[in-house]
């Protein structure tokens, strides 16, 4: 169980803080919540805490770890599904997972195709969202700003394998 002050990630909401644990009352039962509130936007969310397991809350990366990730950033290959649906879909998959290394290959990849190509509104917002999920991430974990953060996360996605982060 997460105390209050843990830093914990939501899979689809990226890296925040829990501010309190509360009680509800919902269909005649007491129900325990993490109120989970996101530092970057303000986002404040309930999440019951028998949930969290089901949902794919974790623990924040620790600087260690993040930097790993960071690091294979340029590794990453940029392969993307012609058919904007299946793209679309599986892309939301992997970001579902939690998975900070397949969140930054939907980066990497939505990136390389706005490049190319442009990207449908759909896309866009999925760019947007999968960033703030690895900034959080990256915010919480090494005490960085969020401008700096942002600036790192965009010159790695586009760093090709062989140069240095």
């Amino acid at each position: 169980m997460y105390q209050v002050g843990d830093k914990i990630v939501h899979p689809m909401h990226g890296a925040g803080v829990i501010e309190q644990i509360t009680e509800e009352k919902i269909n005649g039962k007491l129900v325990q919540f993490y109120v989970f509130r996101m530092p970057i936007s303000g986002l404040t969310l309930k999440i019951p805490t028998k949930n969290t397991e089901v949902i794919g809350i974790r623990d924040v990366l620790s600087e260690d770890d993040i930097e790993a990730v960071i690091n294979r950033i340029p590794e990453l290959g940029v392969d993307m599904i012609a058919n904007w649906n299946h793209r679309y879909r599986e892309n939301m998959e992997r970001i579902k997972s939690g998975d900070l290394m397949e969140v930054s290959g939907v980066i990497k990849a939505l990136m390389h195709r706005d490049s190319e190509r442009g990207l449908s509104n759909g896309e866009r917002k999925m760019l947007h969202s999968a960033k703030q999920i690895l900034i959080s991430e990256l915010v919480l974990s090494e005490g960085m700003e969020y401008t700096d953060a942002e600036a790192r996360i965009n010159a790695v996605m586009m760093m090709k394998e062989n140069q240095t982060v």
